[in-house]
């Protein structure tokens, strides 16, 4: 049951709307107080915020991030706070009627205004407007906003302890340190997760507005719903490409609509400034605190939008106006871009099967009629506290994404939902963004007030963002049809049949209808990861029939998504283990980050491997309580990040412990790095496969704070091992080895994402480690000439190691450079590119080559700003350029192979410098080699 559910629901765009007789104070900034009574604290505050935040402005507390404080700050998330304005000037004396409008409060909250009660809130996500026209006729003096915020875990837990509450099996719910996140909508994260710690904040986390109208007819703008789509569309099925455009323009307002109000439209090319469509708007209804036109534009006529490396980002400003008989009454502009994209989980045709293609079902995307190839990872929220989520900080994040060849992102559950300048920034980019609801590994309950808070939850969030063209999917929730219900089953097969139809009631009665009836361009599934559906029928109870079991015969998922993990670094690189699917949505390994991002966070007398705060900031394996020393649990996890080292890599052996403590970081981040490379190969590989593979998301991009973790990008934005990995692995066109260790069978693929057929040269060369080539190539041929389908494979040669004349297997290396030509897809045009690409194989693991020092030589170039390095005595694996703290950004290519006299001349390009310039003079470079040797 829901504490408090007496709420007045409202929204606001992130942008202010053009309004006319109104007058909008922004409440944010500074001038607010923070206060404790029961701690006897009060410190300055602002908005947005935190209180973590406020209290580490006002020095009462160091920073969160920073050694075990994310324990010792406990206190803060077990209290209650209130924020209180200063005196709020400039208001109306002859108002008509005067709101609070608030973007977020984090998440229970108390609002009083001048002193009167004003109501209560209990949900992060939503945006609330309050009416305090009487609370202002009775105001003495100049009034004051109060927000008293109580303590989400202590509210969770009573919400938990109360016998009328929904309860579950035990086990089935995912706690990872605070319980019970389930009851409540808040940031589910902020309770824990394997990757993060759990603050817990409290706080108005966005931004605040107090509104006053002048006149009965003024309206204010508080959201908004644009949405484009091809006529006929539906979100679930394939739309007709042929078909015109329909924009559908709805606007959510404060304040009363006199009758016959009309609405006009404006579409113009950002670019060109050409006008695309103007005049009014037909069909103009008006329902409820809605208002909604139409209008149609010929199939044709706009320039499409396009993800990264299928086309150019076309973008258009729509600029609607509310119109009265004699006044514009308000104007709100959008920039948004035409473009359809689908998730095709319909059934696999007579013509799929003719082609080779596994019987089941698709699972794959289509933009603007065409499949391709999902290339990305998954996104967590980059910060604990979102007010400190800056623009600059994510622009540097989207162009690392772009850099890395990345064109999707999984937006994943349970954080919050993106703010509008994180998906312009995408729009921008060309960054598809697979977008969920924020519920994740729980079941949730299904009463009727919490639905009602759900519900009021989605349609402002879908609303809000659906003009975005960089929005790709809306899912339910994440694992919970993959995880907790079968964990359910398992544990309590008597109770599963109700706890699937709560599932249902939720995520496909309540949720699908709100989605189609907000949105005609997005596709929606319940819960990632899943095997698809049976049936569609809107009317039906539960409007989507899921498939829940795999029903096929055949080994593999071919009627979904796949979600893998595996910690048994033993069998890391066993491909033959993976799981065949349509579409890996989840996968891979922890990783420590790198010893500059330590250092933002650890004092140096804690930086040794298995130190008690090193240990503590791994949450692999999370303690499943508040336990805040579980170093049982923790341990766990160091220890599968060191045997995977130690089967694969040297060992380090610094004489200095910091630099020891580095190489080992290092190491487990090859590992990582390693063990993406091979999924995603296989993956892409499976395009061409019966399985039709069409999409590698791997888990995840980026980090929350400084600690091990799956992320391939580190919190200050330094780009780990695996994401330079996953870069050079997301080209178009690459050539993969893959090698069976229990037979020796060794097979060579070529795979491309492109839409037409690719054609080249794959160059092999055997070479000893000393880079001496090994006599008649060993038996393999100097070069292969190949020819590749659009997006699919081909295989292009395949031996047996124990068939090949190597002399010693720990003193060899395959070379493989792919040299092809193909047509890139570009707004329309098709321009023939050459495409390189360089892999190597090894016959035996990392630790066991005869290794050799590569005697590598770096120098800068000042006048072109490009460092060179050269291996001058044997070959170079691993090779690795580092920099110095203070400086963020990437070098174009890295962790790559030099053979003996070969140069790479490479450019770092630079997003934000601390130093000055004087970063240049301590970039380094090393190798495998370098991993163990004692200096």
């Amino acid at each position: 049951m829901h504490l408090w559910n007496q709420l007045v629901l409202a929204v606001l765009p992130s942008v202010l709307p053009t309004t006319l007789g109104q007058n909008v104070l922004d409440l944010s900034g500074d001038g607010w107080t923070v206060r404790s009574n029961a701690l006897n604290i009060s410190v300055p505050g602002s908005v947005p915020s935190q209180v973590h935040l406020d209290l580490l402005h006002a020095n009462v507390i160091d920073e969160p991030y920073y050694g075990l404080n994310d324990f010792n700050l406990r206190w803060i998330a077990e209290n209650n706070w209130t924020y209180t304005s200063k005196p709020i000037d400039g208001l109306l004396s002859n108002s008509k009627s005067s709101w609070l409008v608030f973007n977020g409060l984090d998440t229970f909250t108390t609002i009083e205004f001048c002193g009167q009660f004003i109501g209560t809130t209990d949900n992060q996500f939503r945006q609330y407007t309050f009416d305090i026209s009487d609370a202002l006729k009775h105001c003495n003096g100049l009034p004051t906003v109060s927000l008293e915020f109580g303590s989400a875990i202590k509210f969770a837990n009573a919400i938990a302890d109360n016998p009328n509450s929904q309860k579950w099996p035990a086990g089935v719910q995912g706690t990872f340190e605070f319980p019970n996140r389930w009851y409540i909508r808040k940031e589910q994260s902020d309770f824990g997760w394997d990757w993060g710690p759990a603050f817990s904040p409290a706080g108005p986390w966005q931004n605040i507005y107090l509104v006053q109208s002048e006149r009965e007819e003024d309206i204010y703008v508080i959201n908004t719903g644009f949405d484009i789509y091809r006529k006929g569309q539906i979100n679930h099925l394939a739309p007709d490409q042929s078909q015109p455009w329909v924009v559908n323009a709805s606007i959510d307002y404060l304040g009363t609509l006199l009758r016959h109000p009309s609405m006009s439209i404006e579409i113009k090319d950002i670019e060109s400034g050409k006008v695309l469509k103007s005049g009014s708007l037909d069909n103009v209804v008006v329902s409820g605190q809605t208002i909604t036109g139409t209008t149609i534009v010929d199939a044709n006529a706009p320039s499409l939008w396009w993800p990264a490396g299928m086309g150019k980002q076309s973008l258009y400003n729509i600029k609607v106006t509310i119109h009265s008989a004699n006044d514009d009454l308000a104007s709100v502009t959008r920039r948004t871009g035409f473009r359809t994209i689908f998730l095709n989980r319909s059934n696999i045709t007579v013509k799929q099967l003719a082609q080779g293609i596994a019987p089941g079902a698709n699972w794959h995307f289509e933009v603007n009629g065409h499949e391709f190839y999902a290339k990305g990872s998954n996104l967590i929220p980059p910060d604990a506290f979102w007010p400190r989520v800056t623009e600059g900080k994510m622009k540097r994040l989207f162009d690392s994404v772009i850099a890395g060849n990345q064109n999707m992102l999984r937006v994943w559950a349970s954080g919050a939902y993106l703010p509008d300048f994180m998906y312009d920034l995408a729009d921008e980019r060309g960054v598809l963004l697979w977008s969920e609801f924020q519920f994740s590994d729980a079941l949730y309950p299904t009463d009727q007030p919490f639905l009602d808070d759900v519900a009021a939850e989605v349609v402002y969030n879908v609303r809000r963002v659906n003009h975005h063209p960089s929005l790709a999917l809306w899912a339910g929730g994440n694992e919970i049809e993959s995880l907790q219900l079968p964990t359910a089953k398992r544990l309590d097969p008597e109770s599963y049949p109700r706890l699937v139809g709560d599932y249902e009631h939720l995520f496909i009665s309540l949720i699908l209808p709100l989605v189609y009836d907000n949105s005609r361009s997005i596709s929606y599934m319940p819960s990632s990861t899943n095997n698809g559906f049976l049936e569609v029928n809107i009317s039906a109870p539960v409007p989507m029939a899921e498939r829940y079991d795999n029903d096929t015969e055949l080994k593999g998922h071919y009627y979904g998504d796949t979600d893998y993990y595996n910690y048994d670094s033993t069998v890391a690189f066993d491909f033959t283990g993976y799981p065949v699917g349509r579409f890996a949505n989840e996968f891979g390994y922890h990783s420590m980050p790198s010893l500059q991002t330590w250092q933002q966070a650890v004092d140096n007398k804690d930086l040794h491997f298995n130190s008690s705060t090193i240990m503590l900031r791994n949450h692999h394996y999370p303690p499943g309580s508040p336990d805040t020393h579980n170093y049982t649990r923790s341990s766990i996890g160091m220890a599968e990040m060191t045997l995977a080292v130690e089967r694969y890599y040297p060992i380090p052996d610094k004489q200095d412990p910091v630099a020891n403590f580095s190489a080992w970081c290092h190491a487990t981040q090859l590992f990582q790095a390693d063990m993406y490379k091979s999924q995603i190969q296989f993956y892409r590989r499976g395009s061409g496969m019966p399985e039709r593979q069409l999409g590698a998301l791997y888990w995840q991009l980026e980090d929350i704070w400084q600690a091990p973790t799956w992320a391939g990008i580190e919190y200050d934005g330094r780009w780990k091992v695996l994401h330079y990995v996953a870069r050079d692995i997301f080209q178009p066109i690459i050539v993969s080895p893959f090698w069976n260790y229990s037979t020796g069978d060794l097979s060579v693929y070529v795979t491309s994402d492109l839409w037409e057929m690719a054609w080249g040269t794959v160059k092999f060369t055997w070479m000893d480690l000393s880079g001496k080539p090994i006599p008649g190539n060993a038996g393999t041929p100097l070069m292969m000439h190949f020819s590749v389908g659009a997006l699919n494979t081909t295989s292009i040669y395949d031996t047996n190691v124990a068939g090949l004349s190597l002399p010693n297997v720990k003193d060899a290396v395959l070379v493989i450079d792919l040299s092809a030509k193909g047509r890139l897809q570009n707004a329309g045009r098709k321009s023939l590119t050459t495409f390189t690409h360089r892999n190597q194989f090894t016959p035996a693991v990392p630790k066991d080559l005869a290794l050799k020092n590569p005697n590598l030589k770096l120098s800068h170039d000042v006048r072109t700003g490009t460092f060179t390095v050269e291996a001058r005595s044997a070959v170079s694996l691993y090779t690795w350029l580092d920099y110095p703290s203070g400086i963020v950004g990437y070098f174009e290519d890295n962790s790559f192979s030099l053979l003996p006299g070969e140069k790479r001349t490479l450019r770092f390009v630079v997003q934000k410098d601390e130093t000055g310039g004087k970063w240049v003079d301590s970039v380094t470079v090393r190798s495998l080699w370098d991993q163990s040797t004692k200096s």
